[in-house]
């Protein structure tokens, strides 16, 4: 015998030998299991026997489907966990956008009234022309709105003050 069918018979010998006692399971068998499945998660002894029982498999065959499924089961529980997440994520980033285009609009608004407030009254007239928006944890110093001011030429702003130049009572 030369080098090369020795090889290959060499080969042959270290494949591991196919399972003839295994079988695959039918449909309907599937179906049996899938139905038990949805009930228990857990398979009981008791169960175990009664399903191989009704299917004609061994036990073993039945633990094993139904240790795989579990784990499939898991694998897709976590898959859905992700893209609900997922979701909310991309939900959460839109209303943190939209927030954030609220506030840049909020803003200017604030700075226009600032200036109509100021034009209204000469005598305050700030130095720069176009005042900053009060920061935003202002409006809730002492615990109210009425505490909202800014300093302008060393003076100090109610927001009524602000609010009666707004709409020219004052």
């Amino acid at each position: 015998m030369d080098f090369f069918h020795h090889a290959q018979s060499q080969q042959k010998r270290r494949r591991p030998p196919k399972h003839s006692n295994k079988r695959g399971l039918t449909h309907d068998q599937v179906r049996l299991l899938e139905r038990a499945f949805t009930t228990t998660k857990k398979l009981e002894p008791e169960l175990k026997l009664e399903l191989a029982n009704q299917l004609g498999v061994p036990p073993k065959q039945v633990a094993i489907w139904y240790q795989n499924r579990r784990a499939r089961w898991k694998t897709q529980s976590l898959e859905l966990d992700h893209r609900r997440l997922q979701v909310k994520l991309e939900n959460a980033l839109a209303d943190k956008r939209r927030l954030e285009r609220e506030v840049v609009q909020l803003r200017d608004e604030l700075r226009e009234a600032q200036i109509m407030a100021f034009a209204f009254s000469p005598e305050m007239v700030p130095s720069h022309p176009a005042p900053s928006p009060l920061p935003f944890h202002s409006c809730f110093e002492g615990g109210s709105l009425a505490s909202l001011h800014e300093d302008v030429n060393g003076e100090v702003l109610q927001f009524d003050e602000l609010y009666a130049c707004l709409i020219g009572s004052g």
